[in-house]
C-alpha cells in the first residue's frame, strides 16, 4: 500500500509539472518572441496567408515552386525521409522530381537545377529556396504572367535575404506575394 501511495504521489508530481508548469513557462518565454509564439504571418489585405517559417505547397506555373516536402506541407507532421542517396527508391524520388521541372522549364539542363528545387529539406517544411532555385524559374513565371523577365528577376534579386552565417535564401511565400503585387 505504501508503494501504490508512493506511485500516486509521483504520477500527481509528474502530471502537474509535465501538464501545468511546463507549457506555462513555454507559454511565459513565447510572450517575449515575434508576435508573442503565434507564429510570424504574412497578411495581404489584412487576410493571414501563410506563415514566414512554414513552407507552403506552390504548384501552379504562374507562382515560384518552393522545396519539395516529404509530408506534403502538413505542419502537423513535419519530417523528412529516412531514406539516404544509396536508396533506390529515395533515387527514383529525386529522378521524377527532375523529370517534372524539366518538363515545365524546358530551358534548362538537369545539371543547372539546383539540389534544392528536387530534394526536400529535413523537416519537409522549408519555406526557403536558393536564389538560384528561384532565378532559374525566373523565364517560366515571365511567360506565364505576360511579364518582362528583367521585372521579374529584380524582384527575386530584391527578396534574397542575406545570413550573417549560412546561404543566401529567398522566402517562397514572400516572394509570390510579392509577384502577386507585380504589375
Amino acid at each position: 500500500m505504501k508503494t501504490i501511495f508512493s506511485l500516486l504521489k509521483l504520477t500527481l508530481l509528474t502530471l502537474i509539472l509535465f501538464a501545468v508548469i511546463y507549457p506555462l513557462a513555454i507559454y511565459a518565454i513565447a510572450q517575449f518572441a515575434p508576435n508573442h509564439g503565434k507564429g510570424e504571418t504574412i497578411s495581404v489585405n489584412g487576410k493571414v496567408v501563410g506563415y514566414q517559417k512554414i513552407g507552403q505547397k506552390f504548384d501552379k506555373s504562374n507562382y515560384f515552386w518552393g522545396r519539395p516536402s516529404a509530408v506534403d506541407y502538413n505542419a502537423a507532421g513535419s519530417a523528412g525521409s529516412n531514406k539516404g542517396p544509396s536508396n533506390a527508391e529515395y533515387l527514383a524520388l529525386v529522378q521524377k522530381r527532375i523529370d517534372t521541372f524539366l518538363v515545365v522549364h524546358p530551358y534548362l539542363k538537369k545539371t543547372e537545377i539546383p539540389a534544392d528545387m528536387v530534394t526536400a529539406s529535413g523537416s519537409g517544411l522549408d519555406p526557403n529556396i536558393s536564389p538560384q532555385g528561384a532565378l532559374i524559374q525566373v523565364k517560366r513565371v515571365a511567360k506565364e504572367r505576360k511579364l518582362d523577365e528583367n521585372k521579374v528577376k529584380a524582384l527575386v534579386e530584391s527578396k534574397i535575404n542575406t545570413a550573417v552565417m549560412g546561404p543566401e535564401t529567398v522566402n517562397v511565400l514572400e516572394l509570390n506575394v510579392a509577384l502577386d503585387r507585380l504589375k
